[in-house]
């Protein structure tokens, strides 16, 4: 069951207790780099007049079972309630936006992936760094993910390639983009919006 939760709040994510809360316990560490808001960050994706709806899944341990299976034996999945946003315009969907929290090295990024309706990656954004700024990946970098599907090729011994000098923040990238989309899959967010979405 996943019942949906509107709401203008655009705070962080407080969902998404495990990975934030590595952001949390390191942000005091070195001071992160405040790139982009979380809001600045949705109207890039879903620029107006997009509306943009926060919802909440809240995932049974079979649907996370679920999400894991799909996402790979590397890649770390352990939240029950996941917070997004869904945007849509006359009715039609765009696309669904989430904010994921992980490590890199010993520190902590935000990223926001953006799914298309077809299950792709539309774009990655990072919203916050706190290793160094030379392991941070460029735009140029990241935008090898746009449209790539969850599949074999969305890793990188696959298809996306490894950033030279950054082996951890590539890692830590692609692993967070393969989660994404394994939540995404398991939610189904845009097969299920209210009646009350559109326009």
């Amino acid at each position: 069951m996943w019942p949906s939760v509107t709401s203008s709040d655009r705070g962080w994510l407080p969902t998404l207790t495990a990975l934030a809360g590595v952001w949390l316990a390191t942000a005091t560490a070195v001071p992160a780099q405040k790139l982009i808001t979380q809001e600045e960050a949705l109207r890039l994706a879903f620029p107006e007049p997009a509306r943009i709806e926060r919802r909440t899944a809240y995932l049974s341990e079979a649907e996370r079972e679920k999400a894991r299976a799909l996402a790979g034996a590397e890649v770390r999945l352990d939240q029950s309630i996941v917070t997004f946003y869904v945007a849509s315009r006359d009715g039609q969907a765009l696309g669904a936006a989430y904010f994921d929290a992980h490590r890199v090295r010993t520190l902590a990024e935000v990223l926001m992936i953006v799914v298309t309706p077809e299950a792709g990656i539309a774009r990655i954004e990072v919203l916050r760094f706190a290793e160094p700024p030379e392991y941070m990946a460029p735009d140029g970098w990241l935008a090898q993910f746009e449209e790539r599907p969850l599949d074999p090729g969305l890793s990188l011994k696959g298809g996306i390639v490894n950033m030279t000098g950054a082996t951890l923040t590539s890692r830590a990238v692609t692993r967070a983009a393969r989660r994404v989309l394994a939540l995404h899959q398991v939610i189904q967010p845009l097969d299920r919006q209210p009646a009350e979405a559109g326009g």
